[in-house]
């Protein structure tokens, strides 16, 4: 079909070498995008399916994972191409295989995150926006990280939820948080540091050399804590990881009140996403962060 005619011809243009996609496989994972690995008996790449509109979507995670890798810390799988065919939009990846990993490769995450940690800019935010999940992630770029949470993820994240018929105590609370939010900074001042955006356990993984691996970000510059933070909402990271990465790049000891600010963020994104099973979630975090400033 015509499709894989034209993602051959665009791998083929990108690397160089001839490829044609005999053989496809569906493959498992993301409730966003259809992914397939495509081969030809032997070159193989990863690639993500969406709707035609929805390219500019792969472009920003396309500049994420190169920002990424750029900073010369973590490993991501390199990009190969993006692209629009007929009514469909298209992002190849390099193919990687991933095990379990052990120890030391847990180890290595956390240590290489810590090094991603430590590349700066020196702006909150990014040079374009992107999307977290499939909800658009402004990131206006600015020198007062209070401001950009308040603006760019909070409020967003609320308006968006007062929207989708969530009012009430959810919105007078948000009102309230949003308006204080200069409380959690007293004594703090985050650095502008390279981010994952979306580092749940799903979103990264070990190769088959042993070497971890982050993917499907939602890249920013921001405070390092978002993503630690995020890496405990939902759990898979072992104290391994926490430990070499605290080893190179301790936590301030307000992180452990910040971590719930900074996951209201991913909860509300889930609120909107999902629906209202994450309501009452969301509405506690808000009481729990709350009742620190009162």
């Amino acid at each position: 079909m015509p499709l894989w005619s034209d993602i051959a011809a665009n791998i083929s243009a990108a690397t160089g070498k001839t490829f044609a996609c005999n053989n496809m496989q569906a493959s498992g994972g993301g409730c966003i995008n259809s992914t397939f690995t495509v081969s030809d008996h032997e070159l193989r790449y990863f690639v993500k399916l969406n709707s035609a509109q929805l390219i500019d979507m792969f472009k920003a995670e396309a500049a994420g994972l190169k920002q990424i890798a750029a900073s010369n810390s973590i490993r991501v799988p390199a990009v190969i191409c993006t692209g629009i065919s007929g009514r469909q939009s298209y992002l190849v990846l390099q193919h990687l295989d991933f095990v379990p990993g052990d120890v030391h490769s847990h180890q290595q995450l956390g240590s290489d995150l810590a090094q991603m940690h430590h590349y700066y800019a020196e702006l909150f935010g990014w040079h374009q926006n992107n999307t977290i999940g499939s909800t658009p992630q402004h990131n206006k770029q600015g020198s007062n990280w209070i401001e950009f949470w308040r603006s760019e993820r909070l409020a967003y994240q609320l308006q968006l939820a007062a929207s989708n018929g969530y009012a009430g105590q959810l919105q007078k609370l948000g009102e309230q948080l949003i308006s204080d939010l200069d409380h959690f900074f007293s004594s703090y001042s985050p650095q502008a540091s390279l981010l994952h955006g979306d580092l749940w356990s799903g979103n990264c993984a070990i190769s088959a050399d042993g070497t971890p691996v982050i993917f499907d970000p939602a890249v920013y510059f921001g405070d390092r804590e978002t993503d630690i933070a995020m890496t405990e909402l939902f759990g898979g990271f072992n104290s391994h990881f926490y430990q070499a990465y605290q080893e190179l790049f301790p936590l301030d000891d307000g992180y452990q009140i910040r971590k719930t600010l900074y996951n209201l963020y991913h909860v509300l994104n889930h609120l909107n996403l999902f629906g209202g099973g994450y309501l009452g979630q969301a509405e506690s975090m808000l009481g729990r962060l709350l009742s620190e400033i009162r």
